[in-house]
């Protein structure tokens, strides 16, 4: 609001203050004022011997010691503290005091008027009392009531005195006092009204500066802002922050690379960084870049962008993305490494492959690959738990990177698989030796958590053509030969060769030919009968799985069950072959029974003995009439899983055989822990006992153990006269199994077959049908 409309109503209370206080500055023209205001009455005084005049100097000099009194009192006053009326009473205190110091010069130009003849007594009144209207714009325009009222207390008596003259020409020229009068109050309204526009901008500025310099100040980024020669105008206290530069006032005006160099002993790693920022700088400034991220230490890395000015100059604006550059770090580190072991994963192995293998002339034609398969390490979290399983594997991978520095490269390729790469350095030794090496040094006991466990590796390798390249080709190789290795046995090392290729094919199609056998039910059964030692009973017949492949022909059990394993579709079969063995029993005489085998995949199914229960509920058949045989081998990996399972298939009054029994470890020792009811002596026992005394005298301590258990004892794999007749003399067993009285057989012949050892025996010939 202008100030004209009334300062003690309109204009801000500091503004208001300030031309209050511009009223009392000033003393030294107020001394010389008043100085020459006596002077010059005291000279009229001398020239007309008037006494009025000098009662003026008086009162002059009384209004001086009034206003001399005031000043005094302002200067003392705490101006912070003044409230507005206070201000204006301080207002009026002063245009009292000039009010009437311009009355008495007033006063005393219209007494010179009135009553004197004397032109120098009127000019010298007159030139004063106009001087000093003058002076009022100057020195009162911080108060429209002074300028008001000394303009009237002057002019006022100066005009009464020449209209009471009664000369024209002194009325018609004292008229022309109001004319100067309104101008001097005029000068004093635009001159305030001006420097309180200004105070009013000046204020606003300085809110904008403050909030400019408070958004600066706070902002989450550096900023600087440069001129064209590259000096600093304006740094916010973030830039000085980040670069460590000091009080950012003392930055205005300095050129960049200056101030750089000094924040090069402070926060940057050398003294080449400040050329490589403006390097940089230079690139976003020319817009060859959209942004520079600049490292200056592990602790600080600073994002820059930049935009040039229309006036010339830039303005850089850059960040602390230290906090987003370690989570990339910790992101990219967490995609290459394998976050349980710390090594490289399958994608970072390979790129660290090619990225050795393109380095011209470092290595020679040939590099060696290898992979390791942790030997039933799926045994290990399913009796031990994952986080056993996790920390053998950490150990497992610990291990390997110390058999491998200054080797091979080092990867986790998936599961409890680990890769190597061998480069073929000049002046190294043949590369299959030192992977045979590496592998045999992996094996051994790994303790876990107070436990050892004695681990075994299977390791497929490939000798592969740097030339070459294709790391997918490569892998493949390497799991052909850990294929081929797995195959043979667990532990082997199996360096890939051509031919193994196409029986990998081969053993893919034909692992889709047995898929598709399956789905269709396409598994036949027939059945190897077990006897009584004298021939004259057939007590049960074991169901064994048979794939006539269409093209093929006949696939062995050993071949096509382990693919079914490998697979995991061996439980199906066994779904398949207990469903059909089932239905066939039902149709056989009450007496025979039927044995079925169970695979390890199928001691590790929650639900096997309700199935089983299912399934002898559709076929009809009794509990009593089943016989489920499980491997020795797999009792020992899954003993405490298997326990569990064959109680529940035992209390539903089925009867528990182990197969191949005497080729574990410890046997003897599972008989008295396990709900066993019959053991089946491995084939191999049975072996050359005519010709061997000492296989004799194993089998019937064997049997002898055994018989004290209380179990039944089949004997397995009895083909010749002279060994049924040292087991029937020694009284070995409980039932025969063998080609001694029959080979496997079709369901349709059991019955007959059963009625011709009833009515005449079976004498033990060989080859019987």
């Amino acid at each position: 609001m202008r100030a004209d409309k009334g300062p003690e109503h309109n204009v801000p209370t500091d503004v208001y203050l300030s031309f209050v206080s511009s009223l009392f500055d000033n003393r030294f023209t107020l001394f010389t004022g008043m100085v020459v205001h006596i002077l010059t009455f005291v000279t009229v005084y001398v020239q007309t011997g008037a006494g009025f005049y000098l009662l003026l100097c008086g009162c002059f000099v009384l209004v001086f010691s009034f206003r001399l009194h005031s000043f005094f009192l302002f200067d003392r006053e705490d101006k912070t503290a003044l409230s507005r009326e206070q201000i204006a009473a301080w207002e009026r205190r002063y245009v009292l005091g000039g009010a009437l110091t311009a009355a008495i010069l007033g006063i005393g130009s219209g007494y010179a008027m009135l009553a004197f003849e004397d032109t120098f007594a009127e000019l010298a009144c007159i030139a004063v009392a106009m001087a000093s209207m003058v002076s009022v714009v100057g020195r009162n325009y911080g108060s429209r009531l002074a300028v008001d009222l000394q303009t009237l207390a002057c002019c006022a008596p100066m005009v009464i005195g020449s209209l009471l003259a009664q000369d024209i020409f002194k009325a018609l020229l004292s008229l022309m006092l109001v004319p100067f009068g309104l101008t001097v109050r005029s000068m004093a309204n635009g001159v305030r009204d001006f420097l309180y526009e200004n105070v009013i901008a000046s204020r606003e500025m300085a809110k904008i500066a403050d909030r400019f310099d408070t958004a600066l100040s706070n902002m989450t980024h550096g900023l600087l802002m440069l001129d064209p020669n590259n000096r600093i105008e304006v740094v916010n206290r973030k830039a000085c922050e980040l670069l460590n530069l000091g009080d950012r006032r003392r930055l205005t005006g300095c050129d960049l690379d200056v101030v750089l160099h000094y924040g090069v002993r402070h926060t940057f790693v050398d003294g080449a960084m400040p050329s490589l920022l403006q390097k940089q700088l230079s690139q976003l400034t020319q817009g060859l870049t959209s942004r520079a991220v600049m490292h200056f230490s592990e602790d600080l890395v600073l994002e820059f962008s930049a935009k040039r000015r229309d006036e010339g100059g830039v303005v850089l604006i850059f960040e602390d993305v230290t906090a987003r550059v370690r989570a990339d770090r910790k992101i990219l580190h967490m995609a290459r490494y394998d976050a349980l072991t710390g090594l490289p994963q399958r994608s970072y192995f390979a790129e660290l492959v090619r990225d050795r293998l393109d380095r011209p002339g470092e290595y020679g034609p040939v590099v060696g690959l290898m992979l390791l398969d942790v030997a039933d390490f799926k045994h290990v979290n399913d009796l031990k738990g994952h986080l056993t399983g996790d920390k053998l594997l950490v150990a497992v991978g610990e291990r390997l990177t110390e058999l491998a520095a200054g080797k091979a490269v080092v990867g986790r390729q998936v599961g409890d698989h680990f890769i190597f790469f061998f480069p073929n350095v000049q002046g190294r030794p043949d590369l299959e030796i030192e992977m045979k090496g590496l592998h045999a040094a992996a094996r051994g006991e790994y303790e876990i958590d107070g436990t050892r466990f004695p681990i075994n590796f299977s390791a497929g390798a490939a000798l592969v053509d740097t030339a070459e390249g294709d790391m997918e080709a490569w892998l493949v190789k390497l799991d052909i030969a850990l294929f081929e290795s797995k195959a043979r046995g667990r532990g082997n090392f199996t360096l890939f060769v051509d031919e193994m290729d196409a029986r990998y094919l081969e053993r893919q199609r034909l692992k889709a030919d047995l898929r598709a056998a399956v789905d269709s039910h396409g598994i036949t059964v027939v059945y190897q009968p077990m006897f009584t030692p004298d021939g004259r009973k057939l007590a049960c017949c074991e169901a064994l799985a048979r794939w006539h492949h269409p093209e093929k022909g006949p696939i062995a059990p050993n071949i096509f069950i382990q693919i079914a394993e490998e697979m995991g579709i061996v439980t199906d079969i066994t779904h398949q072959v207990l469903q059909k063995a089932c239905a066939d029993c039902r149709t056989w005489p009450e007496s025979i029974g039927v044995s079925v085998n169970l695979s390890v995949q199928d001691l590790r199914q929650g639900d096997l003995a309700s199935t089983v229960e299912k399934i002898l509920t559709n076929a009809g058949l009794p509990a009593a009439r089943l016989h489920l045989e499980v491997t020795e081998s797999s009792l020992i990996e899954e003993l405490s899983a298997a326990r569990d399972v064959l109680e529940q298939l035992r209390s539903l009054g089925i009867t528990i055989s182990i197969d191949d029994f005497g080729t574990g470890f410890s046997s003897l020792s599972y008989l008295d822990t396990l709900p066993v009811d019959v053991v089946k002596i491995d084939r191999s026992f049975v072996r050359n006992i005519g010709e061997d005394a000492r296989r004799l005298k194993l089998l019937r301590g064997i049997v002898s153990l055994t018989r004290g258990l209380d179990i039944g004892i089949v004997v397995e794999g009895v083909e010749t006269r002279e060994q049924l007749a040292l087991i029937k003399k020694h009284n070995c067993a409980d039932l025969i199994q063998g080609y001694v009285f029959s080979t496997p057989i079709a369901t349709h012949a059991v019955k007959g077959l059963a009625e011709e050892a009833s009515l005449h025996g079976l004498s033990g010939h060989a080859g019987v049908a």
